[in-house]
């Protein structure tokens, strides 16, 4: 982070802002390459957030010369699908009495998802 911050062009924003602003454009770039999305999609999100022309076109290309290195990282790390459940066991459990011995009569179900 304190090469960041020690950049002369950033000194005098808030470190925080700063820090906020990072993970925003993570997020962003995170989220364009796990939906393999376009430059055409990209630029209409970043325009409904209201920057600037030459800040989207600046963003874009700079997205789409390492899209297909980002895009394969993300998806071999991430995936776009959830996990293969392979089996699944369960079984009942009936409390009749608790600690202080008092009744209760509370069933409930213990389920243990097993996947790929």
């Amino acid at each position: 982070d304190s090469f960041i911050l020690d950049d002369p062009d950033l000194k005098d924003i808030d470190p925080v802002v700063l820090k906020h602003c990072h993970a925003a454009a993570a997020t962003c770039i995170l989220e364009a390459g796990k939906h393999r999305a376009d430059v055409s999609a990209i630029s209409a999100c970043l325009e409904d957030c209201k920057l600037d022309k030459e800040k989207i076109e600046q963003f874009c290309t700079e997205y789409q010369v390492f899209k297909l290195e980002f895009v394969t990282v993300v998806s071999f790390s991430i995936g776009r699908s959830p996990l293969h459940i392979t089996d699944v066991s369960w079984r009942l459990e009936y409390q009749i009495k608790n600690n202080q011995l008092h009744k209760t009569y509370q069933p409930s179900y213990l389920v243990t998802l097993n996947v790929e």
